[in-house]
C-alpha cells in the first residue's frame, strides 16, 4: 500500500511540474509557444490530464479554464497522496517507510 501511495504521488508531482512548467515556458515565450519543442512536449505530457479534465467538468467551465481545474484536481490528488503516505509511515514505523 506504502508503494501505491508513493506511485500516485510521484505521478501527481511529475504532473503538477508539467503543468507548471508549460504555463511558465508559455509566458516567457508568448504568441510563439507553439512553435517551441519544449513547449510541444510538455503539450504532449498534459494532453491526457486536460482531456480527463475536460471530459470530468460540466460544460459550463471555459476551454481556457480547464488547465487550472486540472492543477486544482491534481493538487487535491497530490495532497490524498501524501496523507495516506504519511498516515502509513506512522502506521508502520518511520524507520521502515524510508
Amino acid at each position: 500500500m506504502l508503494w501505491l501511495s508513493s506511485s500516485l504521488k510521484l505521478l501527481a508531482e511529475i504532473a503538477l511540474l508539467a503543468l507548471a512548467g508549460q504555463w511558465l515556458l508559455g509566458l516567457m515565450i508568448g504568441a510563439r509557444r507553439e512553435h517551441n519543442v519544449f513547449y510541444r512536449l510538455l503539450q504532449v505530457l498534459t494532453g491526457p490530464l486536460l482531456r480527463l479534465t475536460r471530459r470530468l467538468s460540466p460544460r459550463v467551465v471555459l476551454d481556457r479554464h480547464v488547465p487550472l481545474a486540472a492543477f486544482a484536481l491534481l493538487l487535491v490528488c497530490w495532497l490524498a497522496a501524501t496523507l495516506a503516505k504519511v498516515s502509513l509511515c506512522l502506521q508502520i514505523g518511520v524507520q521502515q517507510c524510508r
